[in-house]
């Protein structure tokens, strides 16, 4: 049973009026990287999927592993592995379903283009700027576990970007209550994916009219030795150097997202 597979099953097993299973289910695809079968070998940025037309309409399929690809085609098959999050987004507003794993893992499931669109527009909302000033901070009490295990999850990916997150509760002038993460020592250029990571825990937890505010902090400001007094911690650890990609392997630079064909 792969990740993906104990998403699904959870999700198969929840109640119909309990979104939370399907949320994590749509981040755990988000997440990770899934095999998009291709029509022919990539040409530069370029990706031919192959688009099977069914009765409901196109669709292109991924597979969350190499061997679900394989045991599907029956014969080597060209492919691209990229970040689900990356293929809603190429397809978004095509009219084209999303095929995965089908056939050959429990997890088999076709989302309609609709479903493919929502996911791709879920995943484009980034958080809003705004400006407060903290009067005091606490320690974090009555979150949801899903908020939790899914930052946990979030910042786990995130490693080497900051050196740790702390999380408060926290009371604004004027009395406002909220809570906030505090991400230290961030890289500089990082913000932004930090800030989006926080707020897609926050999206796919599943809370209803959430909000987290998120800030950055060296690890000498004031505010940060004030925060770790009472705040709930997320280590950052540097993950292991992967083996270098080559530079024109579609998907791998994020900055250079393929070109669907």
């Amino acid at each position: 049973m792969t990740p993906l597979d104990l998403a699904w099953q959870a999700m198969a097993e929840a109640p119909d009026d309990d979104d939370a299973p399907r949320l994590r289910y749509y981040e755990r695809l988000a997440d990770g990287e899934m095999i998009l079968l291709l029509d022919r070998e990539p040409a530069g940025e370029t990706l031919d999927p192959r688009v099977f037309d069914l009765e409901d309409g196109p669709v292109v399929l991924i597979f969350d592993s190499e061997e679900r690809l394989a045991a599907f085609t029956g014969v080597p098959a060209p492919y691209a592995a990229l970040p689900g999050r990356v293929v809603a987004g190429l397809l978004a507003g095509k009219g084209i379903g999303l095929g995965i794993n089908l056939g050959v893992a429990p997890s088999s499931l076709l989302l309609p283009p609709f479903a493919v669109d929502w996911l791709a527009q879920t995943l484009d909302h980034g958080p809003d700027r705004t400006e407060a000033r903290p009067q005091q901070f606490h320690a974090p009490k009555g979150l949801p576990p899903a908020l939790l295990t899914g930052l946990d999850a979030k910042l786990a990916r995130a490693g080497g970007l900051a050196g740790q997150a702390l999380l408060v509760a926290v009371t604004y002038e004027g009395g406002r209550p909220g809570h906030m993460l505090a991400f230290i020592d961030a890289v500089a250029g990082a913000e932004p994916a930090l800030a989006r990571a926080a707020a897609e825990a926050l999206t796919f937890s599943g809370i209803e009219a959430g909000e987290m505010d998120v800030t950055f902090l060296s690890s000498g400001d004031p505010a940060t030795a004030a925060m770790a007094r009472v705040a709930l911690r997320f280590d950052l650890p540097v993950p292991v150097a992967p083996e270098p990609a080559s530079p024109s392997a579609p998907g791998m630079d994020p900055s250079r997202p393929p070109i669907l064909r």
